[in-house]
């Protein structure tokens, strides 16, 4: 069966083969999940079972591994957009990543770390704030650390500590 690039001037065709080669590329580039690939397939116009064989062989030949992206996904959003992991794991359940995927991907992230970054983002917010009141003060540190991600019982423990 033949299959219509979408890129390309439309009597250009890809076969199964040619596709899953392009996948094949498009896994290999960075880790990804079941729901990306699935799209991109889409977006090549490749449907049904053919879709269906195009990801059992990506995952039979370790080019597409839900863990492994979860996993990458939560190092890599913890360690340069120091992401908590509240929002890390409301991304990846936008991914429709496994639930076991997720819990084993936030096991990347060590408990030590992870409260030092907190502190450190907190401190360095704190930094930027000039001359306000005490209740402003721990509200806008709150509300940072919250909207990145990180849990309230650590955030009030962390901004108590620095303000006083």
């Amino acid at each position: 069966m033949q299959y219509k690039d979408s890129k390309n001037s439309s009597n250009k065709y890809h076969s199964k083969e040619e596709a899953l080669l392009k996948l094949q590329k498009y896994c290999a580039y960075q880790d990804r999940c079941h729901s990306e690939v699935r799209t991109k397939l889409i977006s090549l116009k490749i449907y049904g079972d053919d879709l269906e064989d195009i990801i059992t062989d990506l995952i039979r030949e370790d080019f597409l591994n839900e863990e492994r992206f979860a996993r990458s996904y939560v190092r890599g959003k913890f360690r340069i957009k120091r992401w908590g992991r509240n929002k890390i794991k409301q991304e990846l359940k936008l991914r429709k990543v496994s639930d076991y995927c997720i819990r084993k991907g936030l096991n990347e992230i060590e408990e030590e770390e992870y409260q030092r970054t907190l502190y450190d983002l907190i401190e360095k917010k704190d930094r930027t704030l000039k001359s306000i009141n005490q209740y402003d003060r721990y509200k806008k540190l709150y509300e940072h650390a919250y909207r990145k991600g990180y849990e309230a019982d650590l955030i009030n423990k962390a901004v108590k500590e620095i303000i006083n």
